[in-house]
């Protein structure tokens, strides 16, 4: 009897441990699902810029993103990062560039919330003019993820500012 109630709590311990394991499986796949979603959402964001729709670009930022680009103020919800985008396609469509993320990111999410980080490089003509890294925070709601942070920078360093000119030297007073 005792030998048989052992093998009862084994056999409901296997049984625990084989559901848990499945449980976790179903976790991972669907991490990796949204992982890839993710990614997606990435590589249409860059489709849209490169493409010169700043309206499909503002549509993946939930309507209280912020928005925080380099040498600008930040922008804060849908509206305003719309018009930052609007200018800012514009200059970059005026000057040839195009914007390459690097498709080997970092992604991580937990719940409905991700983030993915990585390297991106700007092209002008083919030649590289900028490298660079970014890292996006997103929110998952009506299965769809949407931006609510949005940030990147340049690796190179700032151009430090001119130093201040010397006044000009006053001409010599004439002798009487």
């Amino acid at each position: 009897m005792i030998r048989s109630r052992n093998m009862s709590w084994l056999a409901a311990g296997i049984v625990a441990v084989a559901v848990s394991m499945a449980g976790l499986a179903h976790a991972a796949s669907s991490a990796s699902a949204d992982e890839a979603a993710i990614r997606a959402q990435t590589a249409s964001w860059v489709k849209a810029y490169n493409g010169g729709d700043a309206k499909a670009v503002a549509a993946q930022y939930a309507e209280d993103a912020l928005l925080l680009p380099p040498g600008a103020s930040g922008a804060s919800g849908r509206a305003a990062i719309l018009a930052f985008f609007t200018s800012n396609i514009a200059e970059s469509k005026a000057a040839g560039a195009v914007f390459v993320i690097d498709p080997k990111t970092d992604v991580g999410v937990s719940g409905n919330m991700g983030w993915e980080s990585g390297t991106y490089k700007v092209t002008v003509k083919g030649a590289v003019v900028e490298t660079g890294k970014f890292l996006s925070v997103s929110r998952k709601k009506d299965g769809k993820w949407l931006y609510i942070r949005d940030t990147w920078n340049a690796d190179a360093p700032l151009t430090p500012p001119e130093p201040p000119k010397a006044p000009a030297a006053a001409p010599p007073a004439a002798k009487k």
